[in-house]
């Protein structure tokens, strides 16, 4: 039989550092600035697995958006990382006929912005 690996205990991991509520009012501050835009359908705020932390969109599109738009952002950040390897994906930005996307990824999170494109920024 194969032989097994003796059992280790696990490596002790720090803890991640508690999060102040300065952190989270300026987070909360920040997604009503977004939001008040012109043309702001939605913000939200997911993890990389597509899970919903935060959004101001209805309950359907949030899991809608945060489930392929994390896919998107992952495939893009590989194909960064393919084409150059000390290159790494800063901001991801998609345009359609009814809506415009635009990605901000982090090391933990992403923020996604839904827009009119006829609305909005430029």
């Amino acid at each position: 039989p194969p032989r097994l690996p003796p059992n280790r205990p696990p490596s002790p991991r720090k803890p991640p550092p508690p999060i102040e509520m300065s952190s989270i009012t300026d987070v909360e501050s920040t997604l009503s600035r977004i939001s008040s835009h012109k043309g702001v359908k939605g913000v939200l705020i997911c993890n990389h697995s597509g899970s919903a932390i935060r959004s101001s969109l209805p309950p359907d599109e949030t899991e809608q958006y945060s489930a392929l738009i994390s896919q998107l952002a992952s495939k893009a950040s590989s194909v960064t990382r393919t084409l150059d390897a000390e290159d790494d994906l800063t901001f991801l930005r998609i345009r359609s006929k009814k809506h415009e996307i635009m990605v901000a990824p982090d090391k933990e999170f992403l923020l996604i912005v839904v827009q009119d494109p006829e609305m909005g920024g430029e």
